[in-house]
Order: structure tokens, then C-alpha cells, then sequence
């Protein structure tokens, strides 16, 4: 076989180790090792058992920030795989590992563009930053949103930020990222009476109660989306209620939902409205909210033009600007007035078992990084 690549050699060094959220592994000393040698500053910023780091190189002017996680989600049974999760293998020019594209591939091609930049240009303008967390699968308390009230502490937030999430569709830089929907849950808790059911006027059936407002729930039209969002969407994720048994009737029922939520509608609305209903319902309730993230929307600017131009000069693609997908770490950053784009492998496989990155997609974003910087700092 040839040899690999400064991007793939790296992206492999860090498949290899085995970084389970919230564990860190020597990903973050690996990184930091190859930043200190192109003259980057680095503070490590440990809070709980997640380790954290801010580097920067450069002390004045714009800032352009990489963001990124080093932990990756488990396995699950090992066996399942085709390779051994964390030792890489390259098959018919696909990288397989746990992390190729969420997203220790991202973080290589993030270190290897940096380099290449820094050495044509070792006096460029403004400053680079890195920020990288081990916390982004896991509860995600003690990592990025940590850094981030770090750097409000001493006015140094970034003015753009890059995001090495697994953005594309089919190839490299066919879909960015350029905001996402708000997250919000609740857990719902309806009370009814406990009894037998061939007495049902001796209780109270929970599960019949909220049946019409979950109906109405699912059914309501919570807004219409704009250009950026498509509409908010409601949907229950879990429901328990009973006990096991055919003969009785159950005396409450834990419901769990979640709205993905556009710029057309707050947080706010959201529960209010939700609440309207079950009260419309007479139900016996409680209820527990639970932000993830708001929505957050970089629409257009500096760091949104040097993305697609720079993937339109490499790739000849026009990439398409996209809300969709789950939250990132962009939710803790973009609130704080920095533009934020999300740009990395291909998706199809993260999370999943045999996951899996082009090889020529990880060399290729590498180089779009590195335009990237070229067409914003050099």
C-alpha cells in the first residue's frame, strides 16, 4: 500500500485511540503537540472529567476559530464490525474506524490545513484558534459551552467558526451547515386512578385521557418554516405506562417528546402553547422542559463566502447552505454573535456500526480548510 497522506496518517493516530465519551484518550495531547509546533498557544481547559483546550495563534485582529470534539459515541458489540473499530483500515479507498467522520477525519484535515497555511504564510493576518472538546456526544455540561463562558470572561470571542461536523450528503462540501434547529423536550407525566379493568368506573385511564391531546399535539401546525428552517416538528419519542399486566389499569403514563424548532417560533410559544392544550384536555399533569439549543442561523457574510467559494475552486461544486440534522456544539458559540458554518465528511455512516469516510473526501476537505484560511487571513 502507499503511504498515507500527513491528513490520513493523523486521522488514523487518533482512530486508534480509543475516545469514548467523555474520554479524551491522547487526542487532545496529539493535537496540541503538532499546534505547538507552528507556534500556537495553548491552554488546556480540564472541567469535571472533560478535557478541554483553546490554542491561538496570532494576537490581534479577526479570529478564525476551528471547533471540533475528539470523543467519539461506543461501538456497541464489537463483533458487529467488519474491522476492529479502533484500529483504521482503508478498503477500496474508505477509511473505516470509529470517528473517521465524527470526526477525528475533520480534526486532521483542520491540523494538516493549519500547517500548510502557517508555512506559506508565517505571518498572516489575525489569529487562528482551535477549540476542542471530549464532551460533545456525551451530556455535553462540561466542554464546549464551559470554554465558551471562558472566553466571554475575557472578550475573546472568535468572529467566525468552523465546525468539523460531518456536514455533506454524497461527497465532500456538497451540503454545509449553516445553523440549526432549536432543541426542546419535555417529559410529560399524566396521573390518572389505578383500578381493574373490568371496573373501569372505578378508575381513572391515564392513557385514554392524553390520547386526544397527543392527537392534537401532533396534528398542530406550530409555524410554516422560513428560507433557512423548515417547520417546527413535534414528535414523542417514548411512552411508558402500565404494569405489565392485562387486567389493570395503569395509574399514570410518562410520555417524552421533543421539538425541533425553527427562527418563527421561541421557546417560550412552544411551552405555552403545548401547555394550552393539555389544559384544554383537563388533564392531571406534570411536565419538565429541557433546552438543548436554540436555533441559530449564519446566513450570510464573510465566513458563509469563503466557504462556498472555497469549495466551489476545489471541489466545482455549489454547495448547498442547510438547517438540517440534529444540534451541534455551534448552539453554545453562535448565540454570542459568531458566525458559524459547519463543514466536514460525509454523514451516511456516523454513529453506526462499520462507520466509515472517503479517503479522497478527508485529503479534499483538508485542502478546503486551507483555502479557507487563505481567503480569510492571508
Amino acid at each position: 500500500m502507499s503511504p498515507l497522506s500527513p491528513t490520513l496518517e493523523l486521522t488514523c493516530e487518533l482512530i486508534r485511540r480509543n475516545s469514548v465519551t467523555p474520554e479524551d484518550a491522547g487526542c487532545q495531547e496529539l493535537m496540541i503537540q503538532r499546534l505547538e509546533a507552528v507556534g500556537f498557544h495553548i491552554t488546556r481547559l480540564p472541567f469535571g472529567e472533560v478535557e478541554n483546550f483553546w490554542a491561538v495563534r496570532g494576537d490581534k485582529g479577526p479570529t478564525l476559530c476551528f471547533a471540533g470534539h475528539t470523543d467519539v459515541v461506543p461501538t456497541g458489540p464489537e463483533g458487529d464490525w467488519t474491522y476492529p473499530p479502533f484500529d483504521p483500515h482503508i478498503e477500496s479507498g474508505m477509511l473505516y474506524g470509529r470517528g473517521a467522520a465524527d470526526m477525528k477525519g475533520s480534526l486532521a484535515a483542520m491540523i494538516t490545513a493549519v500547517e500548510a497555511f502557517v508555512h506559506d504564510h508565517p505571518n498572516h493576518r489575525g489569529q487562528i484558534a482551535f477549540l476542542i472538546t471530549s464532551d460533545e456526544e456525551g451530556i455535553a455540561a462540561d466542554g464546549t459551552v464551559k470554554v465558551v463562558e471562558w472566553l466571554q470572561e475575557r472578550k475573546a470571542m472568535p468572529d467566525w467558526c468552523l465546525v468539523g461536523e460531518p456536514s455533506s450528503t454524497s461527497t465532500i462540501g456538497d451540503v454545509v451547515k449553516n445553523g440549526r434547529r432549536g432543541s426542546l423536550g419535555g417529559e410529560l407525566i399524566v396521573k390518572g386512578t389505578q383500578g381493574h379493568v373490568a371496573y373501569p368506573h372505578l378508575a381513572d385511564n391515564p392513557i385514554h385521557r392524553v390520547a386526544p391531546a397527543l392527537t392534537d399535539l401532533t396534528a398542530e401546525n406550530w409555524d410554516n418554516g422560513n428560507d433557512f428552517f423548515p417547520a417546527t416538528s413535534f414528535q414523542v419519542s417514548n411512552i411508558q405506562g402500565g404494569t405489565g399486566a392485562t387486567n389493570v389499569i395503569p395509574g399514570s403514563i410518562h410520555i417524552v417528546f421533543n421539538f425541533r424548532f425553527s427562527t418563527e417560533v421561541t421557546e417560550q410559544q412552544l411551552r405555552e402553547r403545548t401547555e394550552a392544550i393539555l389544559e384544554k384536555h383537563c388533564l392531571d399533569y406534570e411536565i419538565q422542559w429541557h433546552l438543548s439549543g436554540q436555533p441559530f442561523l449564519t446566513a450570510e457574510g464573510e465566513l458563509v463566502d469563503a466557504i462556498v467559494s472555497s469549495i466551489q475552486e476545489i471541489t466545482g461544486l455549489n454547495t448547498e447552505l442547510s438547517t438540517a440534522g440534529g444540534t451541534s456544539d455551534g448552539r453554545f458559540i453562535a448565540p454570542f454573535g459568531t458566525q458559524v458554518v459547519e463543514l466536514g465528511p460525509v454523514n451516511a455512516t456516523i454513529h453506526k456500526v462499520d462507520e466509515c469516510a472517503s479517503v479522497a473526501d478527508i485529503d479534499q476537505l483538508s485542502v478546503i480548510y486551507q483555502r479557507i484560511l487563505e481567503k480569510l487571513l492571508s
